[in-house]
């Protein structure tokens, strides 16, 4: 059987994809990325991929700043099907998905937030919590809908949040978290969907 076939959309640096494509490589998860793709041409994501031997492709411009338009989300999709992708990963990805992306994959975006959903959700999670003044919080793996950050969750890493936390500090510590939590949730999965074709 082959493995599942992925593409990771990206907006910053990559961390996240790397840690997913380490464990490929190393066995922990039986997949295989199949493209790369950032609505910003200058992200670090790219050329990481591109370290890797992985097909890269720039998403086309939006006049919106957090959201693809119309056209742009249908191009996407297109190009998300000309590389045969089966999942979409959402791995620091800044725009919000719509519903060509969630009719085309349905049951099939994950993404990751640096926070325990339903808290904390939107951008910079981690100052949102250090804000509230709470003790902990961490990361979360879940599907897609049309509600940011409102999908069904995945799993999830607790991360404590330290006396004399910085928001780099709680960031960093987060990630370590997400890195971790990813592969492991994503190979989860994808194990019960294999088993659920397997019946």
């Amino acid at each position: 059987m082959n493995p599942p076939r992925l593409a990771v959309l990206g907006s910053g640096q990559g961390t996240n994809f790397v840690a997913l494509q380490e464990a490929i490589l190393h066995g922990a998860l039986e997949a295989e990325i199949v493209l790369v793709a950032s609505d910003r041409p200058e992200a670090p994501i790219l050329s990481r991929a591109a370290a890797f031997g992985l097909p890269t492709a720039i998403l086309p411009p939006s006049p919106f700043k957090t959201k693809l338009s119309p056209e742009g989300e249908l191009a996407l999709v297109d190009l998300l099907r000309r590389h045969r992708a089966e999942w979409v990963i959402l791995a620091g990805y800044m725009r919000v998905v719509k519903q060509p992306l969630l009719h085309a994959f349905p049951h099939r975006v994950i993404n990751i937030h640096p926070s325990l959903l339903p808290e904390f959700k939107g951008l910079r999670a981690w100052e949102q919590a250090l804000a509230a003044g709470v003790r902990e919080t961490g990361c979360t793996v879940h599907f897609v809908n049309e509600q940011v950050d409102g999908g069904a969750t995945i799993a999830q890493e607790r991360v404590p949040i330290l006396p004399g936390d910085t928001a780099g500090s709680l960031h960093a510590r987060i990630q370590a978290a997400e890195h971790r939590l990813f592969p492991a949730a994503l190979r989860q999965v994808l194990e019960e969907e294999a088993a659920r074709n397997v019946r």
